[in-house]
C-alpha cells in the first residue's frame, strides 16, 4: 500500500480566506452563461476581410434582433445589447423555470474606412453576421508597372 503526500494547501489565514471566497464566488456564479473577463469573451466573433468588405459573425443565442444594437463611430464597431430568455415546462408531477438574461458589449477597431450606409446585418439561428463594406478610399488601387 503506497502512502498519498498531504500536501497543505493553506500556510496562513488569510490564503484559506481568498480561497474559500473564490469557491463561493465560483459556485455561485460559474453556472451562468455570462460573459466574464477571465474565462471568456462573449459573444464570440469570427472576422474575416476581403477586397471589398469586412465580414463579423456573432454568436448570439437566444437574442432577438430588436436587443441587439450596432454602432459604427470612427473605425470603432459596437455590438451591444441584452439577453432575455425565459424557459417555463410545467408537465405532470414537476415545474421547471430557467431564466437567462445579461447585458453584452464588444468593441472591434476596424482596420480601415467603412461605408456606413452599405452595412448589412443579419441574424439567424442564433448568429448576427455584419457586412461592412469598404470606402473607396480604402480598397487597394493597382498600379501597373512601367518598364523603360
Amino acid at each position: 500500500m503506497a502512502l498519498v503526500p498531504y500536501i497543505r494547501r493553506h500556510s496562513n489565514g488569510l490564503s484559506r480566506l481568498h480561497s474559500d471566497m473564490d469557491d463561493l464566488f465560483n459556485a455561485f456564479f460559474g453556472g451562468l452563461d455570462m460573459p466574464r473577463y477571465e474565462h471568456k469573451v462573449w459573444p464570440a466573433l469570427d472576422i474575416a476581410e476581403n477586397e471589398d468588405s469586412i465580414v463579423v459573425h456573432a454568436e448570439l443565442p437566444g437574442c432577438k434582433t430588436e436587443d441587439i444594437n450596432i454602432s459604427v463611430h470612427g473605425n470603432t464597431l459596437t455590438i451591444s445589447g441584452e439577453k432575455k430568455e425565459s424557459v417555463e415546462k410545467e408537465e405532470k408531477g414537476y415545474y421547471h423555470v430557467e431564466r437567462t438574461y445579461g447585458s453584452f458589449r464588444r468593441d472591434l477597431n476596424l482596420p480601415s474606412d467603412i461605408n456606413v450606409d452599405k452595412i448589412d446585418a443579419v441574424c439567424k439561428d442564433g448568429v448576427l453576421t455584419l457586412t461592412l463594406p469598404k470606402a473607396e478610399k480604402a480598397k487597394p488601387i493597382k498600379v501597373k508597372v512601367k518598364s523603360q
